[in-house]
């Protein structure tokens, strides 16, 4: 990066200042056009607190990072009247790959809930000629010797920067944490050196972790910390709840930034009269790239200890309530019933309730309504799943009561919640349905007979035997038939595995096409989230293990087990692999979505 003096720092500063509106906009900074090979940086400006940012493609360019967020925020006193600017910048490090003009579309974020779009540009990518290429040579080799030219007005190089002035940590709240269990992980950079911007250059990838962000949309934490004897200015860059999907010992990745320090120069001695002018007064600060990572962090996750059956993989401290929201009504008229799982935890993970129905009940899917919270203190709040029922005949009916089981990991036990059986009248409707609990054709083979209001004498008799011997045989083939039914419909519902099977493949299609919806939002938490359950449900129901209880190691040895084809295996360990790892990879975030989400259908439809 070139460097830039004390002065014209203070003079962009203040241009800055006099050119900031009251309105939000969005501006970039990009060249018009660069050489084929060329780095450069392409920068999206808001003037407000803003998140959610939504990039552009970068067609016909290589994507080298990005985007890198940077947030700055400046008081300056103008005839006696305190203002505050703030701006948040979004940068991203491209490659010019091939020669021709290329469209940049528009770029977008939020901004006090406002939608703010930036305008779309051209950047024209040039191939260098042999004139030019030599131009440049010897630009790059003047600019070596004034270097050394004491009268040259270019900046000298930087001072190093002492690691005990200017470092990054990473800490956790708990790094003894059971299977599941949420731990909060914050990053930060102490300081003594006066910086004027901080971006993430890389996240970490954290495998075998679910990560959900909890310092998005919010502005930097600052303030001042001791730390072994001295003062520093602490900025807490971001914060995250981590939940472990396996036991053992695991590493949380290092975090890579990128800051701007204002440095002095170092001072050099000419043997001339310029030496009276090398002092703190002459001697201009400088803005210096400065890279940052903390180091790994070791977290050793124990196991649960064994849980009972219905235990619903839920960590945390949680409550249920729920229940019918009337307690008489009409056959064929609807009804719900509501199961609301509150709490501080994993509450994205937990394995959807299956509450038991009469069968007599025609069943709609739940709709799921989330009101989920992401604060300091990690992911707290609520699910709801409602299910609207539909009773086809008339009676007294019960629903079942409703056992939730979740691990409390304070108290290091399973904790085992109710909602209460609920009776359910159901009086004679105005039209009726005939359902199988109308008529119950199971171990019978008379079915119900419609009354004959009217008989007409028939004088053939040999037609008469004719139709009544057709009508026998129809009788006949219709019990047959009921009666085979009737067995494997018996024998469907003995089946288990099968009916979970069943249910799970409807599950993950559904979840497929909720993922769907996804792509192209920018919504990457809700994509990843219903990619991660479809897959991990479907693996779940089709070998029969507790979601709980599933992790890669597991999933190995059951495929090994069920003697799936190698191949098979591959490809499913690969999906596995690439979702833990696509949430953080940098590059194309839409791009990275489509492939996780091609490679998560082609596998769910292979099981």
């Amino acid at each position: 990066m070139t460097a830039i003096t004390k002065g014209a720092f203070l003079l962009s500063f203040l241009f800055f200042l006099s050119s900031h509106t009251q309105g939000q906009e969005m501006t970039v900074q990009a060249p018009r056009s660069v050489y084929v090979g060329d780095n450069f940086t392409v920068t999206f400006i808001v003037n407000d607190n803003a998140h959610d940012f939504r990039g552009p493609s970068f067609k016909g360019f290589s994507l080298r990072s990005g985007p890198n967020t940077g947030h700055q925020s400046s008081m300056s006193n103008i005839n006696g009247q305190w203002s505050k600017s703030v701006q948040t910048t979004f940068s991203y490090r491209l490659l010019a790959d091939a020669e021709g003009s290329f469209t940049v579309g528009p770029a977008s974020c939020s901004v006090d809930g406002k939608t703010v779009s930036s305008q779309s540009f051209i950047i024209k990518v040039e191939k260098m000629s042999q004139a030019q290429m030599q131009q440049r040579q010897q630009q790059q080799q003047q600019q070596r010797r004034q270097a050394y030219d004491p009268w040259a007005q270019q900046p000298q190089p930087a001072s190093k920067i002492d690691d005990t002035k200017l470092f990054a940590r990473a800490s956790i709240s708990n790094p003894n944490p059971y299977q599941g269990e949420q731990i909060i992980i914050t990053y930060k950079v102490y300081t003594q050196v006066p910086l004027s911007q901080v971006g993430i250059d890389k996240l970490p990838g954290n495998k075998g972790f679910w990560a959900e962000d909890l310092s998005a949309g919010k502005q930097i934490k600052q303030y001042e910390e001791s730390l072994n004897g001295q003062r520093y200015q602490v900025a807490e860059i971001r914060k995250g709840a981590l939940f472990a999907q396996e036991s053992g010992k695991l590493t949380i990745d290092p975090l890579n930034l990128n800051v701007l320090a204002m440095v002095q120069a170092p001072r050099r001695r000419t043997g001339t009269l310029l030496d009276l002018f090398d002092d703190s007064f002459f001697n201009m600060a400088q803005a210096v790239e400065y890279p940052l990572h903390t180091k790994p962090v070791a977290v050793n996750v124990r196991k649960l200890p064994a849980g009972p059956d219905d235990f619903s993989g839920a960590v945390g401290m949680f409550s249920v309530k729920g229940g019918l929201n009337l307690n008489k009504v009409k056959a064929n008229e609807a009804v719900s019933y509501r199961l609301t799982i509150s709490g501080r935890g994993n509450l994205m993970l937990v394995t959807p309730p299956t509450p038991q129905f009469p069968s007599s009940f025609e069943v709609y899917d739940p709709q799921i309504e989330d009101n989920i919270s992401k604060g300091d203190n990690g992911v707290s709040g609520s699910r709801t799943y409602e299910w609207v029922l539909i009773p086809r005949s008339q009676g007294q009916y019960t629903i079942p009561a409703y056992r939730f089981v979740y691990f409390d990991p304070a108290s290091a036990q399973y904790v085992t919640l109710t909602v209460d059986a609920q009776d359910l009248e159901v009086e004679k409707g105005k039209a009726t349905v005939a359902v199988k609990d109308d008529v119950q054709l199971l171990n019978s083979d008379i079915n119900y007979i419609h009354p004959i209001k009217k008989l007409r004498p028939i004088n053939n008799k040999a037609g008469n035997n004719n139709l009544w011997a057709i009508l026998m045989g129809i009788s006949i083939l219709a019990a047959i038939g009921v009666n085979i039914f009737g067995k494997r419909a018996l024998a469907k519902r003995e089946d288990t595995a099968g009916l979970r099977m069943r249910r799970a493949t409807r599950m993950a299609q559904r979840r497929l096409k909720r993922a769907a919806a996804f792509l192209g939002s920018g919504d990457t938490n809700h994509f990843y989230e219903e990619i991660y359950r479809a897959i991990w449900g479907c693996l779940s129901d089709k070998y029969n293990i507790e979601l709980s209880q599933l992790n890669r190691d597991t999933v190995s040895a059951c495929l090994a087990d069920k003697q799936v084809p190698d191949e098979q295996q591959q490809r499913i360990m690969k999906v596995l692999q690439d979702v833990d790892f696509a949430r953080f990879a940098p590059g194309d975030a839409e791009a990275q979505k489509q492939t996780i989400y091609d490679e998560a259908l082609i596998m769910i439809a292979e099981l």
